[in-house]
């Protein structure tokens, strides 16, 4: 219909132009060619219809054309949109016809376990009536049962809960003896190889010598007239040095040799000292006698210092009180079981910082607490108390370091150690002291240790024989197998082992074994 009314406004505005040409043409008066005009206009009209029936047509031709493509177009989409509808019903009519039949399933799958649960809980109470029935015919028996037991065992019930509560207890020393030997082992097992690692590792870096000494000093002479002159007129040579000094002079048939003796190796010194300058100055008379103790005295107070610091040196102990290095010193004339104290302290000081540094802790305050963990030795002579006391009051006094005190106060189990420091000092003072002649004592007390040893063994219940062996590092014990069992021998050994470390004084570790042997015998006649 659009091409149509434009071929009509063509049609007309040709029209239009045509008039207007017309007027134009009659307005400048040209009358001759009005009617030639008027013809050509006419002929152009007539042209122009034609013209314009002829594009009306072929506009009507192609507008029937389109409509007829667009509407097979449009039959063609409708029939495609309504296939793909179809299609999609017959999807979901089949979607819903499968959700249909499992739904319907389902439904007969649970009307069945419904059906299975009645049935189940119908057994179940079945069950439940008769398990009740039979609890309490089960009650009724028992009662009956506990009626005839007491009247056989004649015991009562209470009677026989205390029975069962003791056979209870034997059975719970099982398990605890278990579990101990469990956690023993797995200790073992865990620190075993470390610690006999880091101790090998630091007994091998510290080449040690032997430091025994004797209890007595001896001095040469150069004749035996000599020991004419030392005794003096009336002894009064002899009386004076052994007033001055403190110390016994021995004057035997020993050729050309005196023996001082004294308890405190300090006064020995002195004493040995001022004799042997005595015996150089030939002068010999109780004036001389005083002047050469007192120069001895101020010797051997010298030594005392040099022997402090060269322990803090050899060490490398730094920063150590004047007063301390003094006491230090002093160890130098003080033995335990004849063992040099200050070499002593030198060797754990020096035990003591290879293990620290192998445990990963101080060295420095590790080598301070060995060096100093006997200082109380210097002045048991002349505090009284226990070394470990008094080296933990002269510590505080000097304020050391408080693991240092800890250490020392510590190193004996006076108290329990908290630090790891405290436990190397323990371990270093063990290996010092536990060396092969390290050590001595005298054969009385060595005697009483071990009748101390076996008497504490023998004490115990079960305990057959005892014999301690290896020079008392190590206790061999018989038991009756009758009285203890394998499982009461680990709590045995341990409370052993725990009233030996509480009423007895030893150096190094002792060794407990138990044996238990059962034995069958029979004869063949």
């Amino acid at each position: 219909m659009d091409l149509i009314v434009a071929i009509i406004l063509i049609v007309v505005a040709l029209i239009a132009g045509a008039a207007i040409a017309g007027l134009i043409a009659y307005k400048k008066g040209i009358a001759a060619g009005i009617e030639k005009r008027k013809q050509q206009a006419e002929s152009l009209i007539g042209s122009a219809e034609q013209q314009a029936e002829r594009i009306v047509e072929d506009a009507k031709k192609d507008a029937d054309n389109k409509k007829k493509s667009a509407l097979i177009e449009a039959k063609d989409e409708i029939h495609k949109l309504r296939t793909e509808a179809d299609k999609e019903i017959k999807d979901r009519r089949a979607d819903l016809s499968r959700q249909e039949r499992r739904m319907q399933q389902k439904e007969e799958n649970l009307d069945k376990k419904n059906d299975n649960l009645e049935k189940k809980e119908d057994i179940l109470n079945q069950k439940i009536k008769s398990a009740d029935e039979k609890l309490k015919e089960a009650e009724t028996i028992k009662k009956g049962q506990l009626d005839v037991l007491e009247r056989i065992s004649e015991f009562t019930k209470d009677q026989a809960k205390e029975y069962i509560i003791s056979k209870l207890e034997e059975d719970l020393v099982h398990e605890k003896a278990v579990k101990v030997a469990a956690y023993e082992q797995q200790i073992k097992d865990e620190c075993h190889e470390k610690a006999r690692g880091y101790i090998s590792l630091a007994i091998a870096k510290v080449a040690a010598d032997q430091v025994s000494e004797a209890a007595v000093s001896v001095v040469p002479l150069p004749n035996d007239e000599m020991k004419g002159r030392i005794i003096g007129r009336e002894g009064r040579n002899i009386r004076t040095l052994e007033t001055l000094t403190g110390v016994d002079l021995i004057i035997d048939d020993t050729p050309e040799a005196i023996t001082l003796s004294c308890f405190d190796q300090i006064r020995r010194e002195v004493a040995r000292i001022a004799l042997e300058k005595l015996i150089a100055d030939g002068r010999i008379h109780p004036t001389r006698i005083e002047e050469m103790v007192d120069k001895a005295r101020r010797e051997v107070e010298y030594r005392i210092k040099q022997e402090g610091e060269r322990a803090v040196i050899e060490t490398n102990v730094h920063g150590v009180n004047h007063e301390l290095i003094k006491l230090i010193g002093r160890l130098k004339f003080r033995t335990s079981y004849r063992q040099n104290v200050l070499d002593h302290s030198i060797e754990v000081a020096k035990l003591c910082g290879v293990l620290a540094s192998e445990l990963g802790v101080d060295a420095n305050i590790a080598r301070r607490a060995g060096l100093l963990h006997d200082i109380g030795k210097a002045l048991t002579s002349e505090i009284e108390g226990s070394h470990v006391q008094i080296g933990v009051d002269v510590c505080k006094k000097y304020n050391e370091n408080p693991v240092v005190i800890h250490a020392v106060e510590a190193h004996h189990n006076d108290v329990e150690p908290k630090t790891v420091i405290a436990c190397i000092v323990q371990a270093a003072d063990a290996i010092s002291a536990a060396r092969p002649a390290a050590r001595s004592e005298n054969y009385e007390s060595y005697i009483k240790r071990l009748q101390k040893l076996e008497e504490i063994c023998t004490s115990y219940e079960g305990v057959e024989k005892c014999f301690a062996v290896q020079a008392g590092r190590e206790v061999r014990i018989m038991v009756i197998p009758e009285i203890i069992n394998d499982e009461k021998m680990v709590l045995v050994a341990r409370q052993i082992s725990q009233q030996i470390e509480n009423e007895m004084d030893y150096p190094g570790q002792i060794k407990i074994n138990l044996i238990r042997e059962s034995r069958v015998t029979d004869y063949a006649k």
